[in-house]
Parts: C-alpha cells; structure tokens; sequence
C-alpha cells in the first residue's frame, strides 16, 4: 500500500462530519480548534507589546506601532478578511474554489498595490499627518513598519482563503496548529532581534508581525493540498457557481463588517492624534484593544462554526446556547481582569506598562468589559446572515456601528478634554453593541425557516 505525505496523514486524523443530531459536543469539536486558533492569533499583540515596551523609547515605539502600522496595515487587509468566511461558505466543489481563489487573487493584487503605494511613496506623509494628524515624533519610525508590513494583506487572505476549505470538510485541528507555529515564528523573531539589541521596536514588531503571518500561510497552503486533491475535487458539483456580479453582491456586504472593525483603527488613531495626551493614548491603545480582542477570540470563531452546522438537525438551539455558554465564560474574564490585580499583572508585569501607561490602560479596560459577550453574540448572527446569503443585513448594522463610532470620536475631539484612549475604547463597545443589536433584529427571518424545519 502507498504510504501518505505528513500532511495527509496530518489532515486525515482530524475531526469529520457530526454525527445526526447535534450535540454540544459536536459543536465544541468544530469549535475548539478554531478558537484556539483566533486566540494564537489574538496573542500576536500581547506578545509584541511586552518586547516593544522593553526596548529604547517605548511610549514613541508603541505609538508607532499601535497609531501607524498596526492601524494602516489592519485597515488595508479589511476588506481581505471575510475571504475566510465566504471561503467556507463557497467551497463545496472544485469550480466554485477555483472562482473564488482567482477572486481572492484579485482583491490580493490590488491591496497590496494600495500598500505599496502608501509605504513608498509621499502618500505616507499625506495619509500620516494629514489623515491620522499623527504627532510627528512617531512618523519616521511608523513608515519603517509600514515598508516591512507590504506582504502582510497578501498572507492573511491567502490563509484564510485555505483554512475556509478546511473547515468545510471539518479539519479544523490543524488550523489550530497552524497558529501555534505562527505564535513560534514570532517569539523566535522578538527574541531574536532582542538579542541583537540595535533594532527599534516598531521595526520588531513589523517583522514579527509579518514573519508570523507569512510562515503560518505557507504551513496552510501545504496541509490544505491533500483536501484540494481529495475531498474538494471528490464533491458533486453545485448547480451554479457566482459569477463575479453575484459574487460581489454576495462578498461586498460582508466584507464591510471586516472593514469596519479593522479600518476603524486609523480612524480611532486620527481621533486619538486630535485629543488629549496623544502620544501616551495611541501607545496605550494597543495594549488595551488587543487585550481586548484576545478575549473576544473565542467568540469570534461562532461564525464559520455557524455557517459549516447550520444546516445539521436542531443546529439553532444547540448553536446559540453554546454561544451563550462562550460569551458568559469570555465576560466573567474579561470582568476578573478589570476588577481586581490581575489587570496590574496583565498590563504591568507582563506587557511591561508602567506609570502613567499603566493607570491609563487599567482605567480605559473597564470600558472594555462587556466587548467579549457582544462579540461571541455577533458573531451567531453573523453565521446566520452569512449562511442565508443575507449579507447585505450585515451592512445595515455596519452603517450603525460607523454612525455611533464617529459620533462618540467628534465629541471627545470637540467637547471634552480628558485622554482620548476613553474615547476610542468607548466609541468601539457603544458602536459594537448597537451593532450587535441590529444583527438580532435582522437575523430573525433568516432564522424561522430552519426553526420551522425542527432544527
């Protein structure tokens, strides 16, 4: 018998199909490796903070990072990140990826052109003091970030665009090992460059940063080729492939929720650059925001776990008191962090955050306590909407989440003079609840037709 590559072996091990009807139990096997999968994610931050704030000059470091880098880079790549959502969606035969990989490569080509564009030439000084009125102190060493993040949009969309094949055919375990190499690959660059102890910081975390995606894209494109040749080119065909007008509708509205939680960071850091202690709020925001997202990670995933066992036998009620049961866990947290030393330890002993930073970060994360809960609920609806092809719904409750967003930003840079860190952390919970909001109201047509099914 011919003996199988790593890869295949590797996939072949992992989790299949449920077993009708669903359980909590079967969720929580699709849902555990994607989850610990946004959570490595999720600790790329954390782990880039502590080493910037060790390094020369950190308050400029991670104002660079956090203000420009970060911001632009993660605004860019927006529109690129809900590949992995529609790729798990459309991936149920070999024509339909193949139409979608040539519109990924699309999308690739022209962000990373944008990029480009931005990091090399005199647009930066535009984009930097004209758009996010950045203090001038971090604009130098932010374009140096900028330079070495150009590959950055290109990795991410074309890892996600294979991890969405994956989860489709239900190996979502090494998704999950996908991340943990990532998080290696960039522990191995901070210490690294820590050794060597002439490089800025924002220079460190730019290559972390991208070093860490890139190695995680190629591990991706490796194990998922034995599901290309195999499964995916295995399963029956589907009766009409999007074209590209269709695919637009279908992408487009979905895609603005992605733009909307990732291109509002240069819009908060614009914001920030215009309030009160500038310097010090963009070099708290990162810490803050990231700790944040990382405890928001596990509720992120609900929504390709929605949208892969959706159509599985009392899939609603199973599905939404899991969400429940997550968004509880992630709150009660995110509430222990904000209430008691663990916040000190956090943000000073570990993130290296002293001082004024400190104080400022523990204050602001109170604001940040309920950001956890509301997401792993979005995420539920989202799944819903997506799985429905009712993505233009998803636009809607981005529209209220930009308007509540610009609301709160326009008046802590008119009205009030305190640190805008409280108004950026504010105007991204206040939005992201109306939002959420929303999405619940919109989803409930999309949902009585598979409740009506008993499921």
């Amino acid at each position: 018998m011919e003996s199988r590559s790593g890869s295949e072996s590797l996939v072949a091990s992992t989790y299949t199909s449920p077993i009708k009807p669903m359980t909590r139990g079967h969720v929580a096997r699709i849902w555990w490796p994607l989850a610990l999968s946004w959570v490595m994610m999720a600790a790329g931050g954390p782990i880039i903070v502590p080493m910037v704030a060790r390094m020369p000059d950190p308050e400029i470091n991670l104002a660079a990072l956090g203000g420009i880098v970060r911001a632009l880079t993660f605004g860019l790549e927006s529109p690129l990140i809900m590949i992995l959502s529609a790729s798990t969606t459309l991936s149920k035969d070999w024509n339909s990826y193949k139409r979608l990989r040539n519109y990924t490569f699309v999308g690739i080509a022209i962000i990373t052109c944008l990029h480009a564009v931005i990091a090399l030439t005199p647009v930066y000084y535009l984009v930097t003091t004209k758009f996010l009125s950045a203090p001038s102190v971090i604009i130098q060493p932010g374009r140096w970030g900028m330079m070495i993040t150009i590959p950055y949009a290109a990795m991410v969309a074309h890892r996600r665009l294979n991890q969405g094949v994956l989860i489709r055919f239900g190996h979502t375990r090494v998704i999950a090992l996908g991340t943990v190499i990532r998080v290696f690959s960039i522990v191995t660059v901070l210490v690294s460059i820590r050794i060597i102890g002439t490089v800025p910081g924002v220079v460190a975390g730019a290559v972390a940063m991208t070093v860490g995606v890139t190695v995680e894209a190629i591990y991706v494109a490796l194990i998922v080729r034995p599901v290309l040749h195999g499964d995916l080119r295995k399963a029956p065909s589907v009766a009409h492939p999007l074209e590209p007008l269709e695919f637009l509708r279908f992408y487009v509205p979905l895609a603005t929720n992605s733009v909307a939680l990732l291109a509002v960071e240069p819009i908060v850091s614009a914001a920030l650059s215009r309030m009160e202690n500038p310097v010090l709020s963009l070099a708290v925001w990162t810490p803050v925001m990231g700790f944040g997202f990382l405890l928001a990670s596990t509720g992120f995933a609900m929504v390709e776990v929605v949208i892969a066992l959706i159509d599985q036998p009392r899939a609603v009620t199973v599905l939404r008191h899991f969400t429940i049961l997550i968004t509880v866990a992630s709150g009660l947290a995110s509430l222990a962090i904000a209430s008691t030393s663990l916040g000190a330890l956090w943000f000073g002993n570990v993130l290296g955050l002293d001082g004024i930073m400190l104080v400022l970060a523990r204050k602001s994360f109170w604001l940040m306590v309920p950001y956890p809960v509301l997401i792993g609920l979005q995420a539920f609806y989202q799944g819903v909407l997506t799985s429905s092809y009712q993505t233009r719904r998803i636009t809607e409750s981005v529209g209220l989440y930009g308007l509540v967003c610009a609301v709160v930003l326009i008046l802590g840079v008119f009205w009030f003079r305190i640190a805008g860190i409280y108004f950026g952390v504010g105007a991204i919970v206040l939005a992201t609840f109306i939002q959420t909001i929303w999405m619940q109201i919109r989803s409930r047509t999309a949902l009585q037709p598979i409740e009506a099914r008993g499921e």
